[in-house]
């Protein structure tokens, strides 16, 4: 099973693909879609889209999570990223491919184990989880693979439950 996380947002969207051999989490591809930060939204947003598809076409997921928007004090950048967010999931569903979604506790808790884990800790599990050499940068990377570990975490649990084994 092939599983895409999606941290995202509008000026760096990360994405790690990760392929679940039996209980095993490979790393297939990770990185981020980068835009400038003085290009019209509306071009920002084509770029993440098309790259959006680009990927999703060449790297094929059977399944995709994505970080749920965190609302805070900055309405302004919760906007654009929900705009970044929205085009990458008219991509997704253009194609027929599944999306979970999770919160940032969530993700902390199903990759460390705590739901307030401090960044820093999801960076070092994710690593150690993949069998990485060095925590992915920029940080989003890292939250996008965090977000893909606790999708595949998610679907075991589920299958478990409903007497499914894995592939």
């Amino acid at each position: 099973m092939r599983v895409l996380g999606i941290d995202p947002g509008i000026a760096i969207m990360g994405f790690g693909f990760v392929d679940q051999i039996g209980h095993r989490l490979v790393p297939v591809q990770y990185g981020c879609i980068q835009t400038e930060a003085n290009t019209p939204t509306e071009q920002r947003l084509v770029q993440i889209y098309e790259a959006s598809c680009a990927l999703l076409d060449k790297y094929e997921p059977q399944t995709i999570a994505v970080e749920k928007l965190f609302f805070n004090k900055n309405v302004t950048n919760a906007f654009s990223v929900g705009q970044a967010r929205g085009v990458f999931l008219l991509a997704a569903a253009q194609r027929g491919i599944p999306v979970g979604e999770y919160t940032p506790m969530q993700v902390k808790q199903s990759v460390v184990g705590y739901g307030g884990a401090e960044k820093q800790q999801v960076q070092e599990m994710v690593k150690r989880l993949l069998k990485l050499p060095a925590v992915p940068k920029p940080d989003d990377v890292a939250d996008a693979l965090a977000v893909a570990i606790c999708h595949a975490h998610s679907m075991n649990l589920t299958e478990r439950m409903n007497g499914v084994k894995p592939s």
